[in-house]
């Protein structure tokens, strides 16, 4: 899966007000960011790289698996599929998203 498609699967699961009330950025490295900003309504979801409340650093691949349902967040957090910086009760609600 591109970024693209998975900025894509993201738009369609945040919906128009995810309750995160933050900017989440999922961080792929040279692969991209995917930023959702949930802070206004309706949430939007871009390419776009700006400042976030709280950052997940992973790979695309494992971004992949985590908007697809195969990649668990708590088990994919605590395996160190992925390292989590800032706000770290915005990182507690990402099951909300994915």
């Amino acid at each position: 899966m591109d970024m693209q498609a998975i900025t894509e699967a993201l738009r369609a699961k945040v919906g128009d007000d995810s309750g995160l009330g933050a900017v989440l950025k999922f961080d792929c490295g040279d692969d991209g960011v995917a930023v959702i900003d949930a802070k206004s309504t309706p949430n939007t979801v871009s390419n776009e790289d700006r400042e976030a409340d709280c950052t997940v650093a992973i790979s695309r691949e494992n971004l992949a698996a985590l908007v697809s349902g195969e990649l668990n967040p708590m088990n994919g957090f605590m395996m160190g599929k992925f390292k989590v910086s800032g706000d770290m009760s915005v990182a507690m609600k990402l099951s909300r998203v994915v």
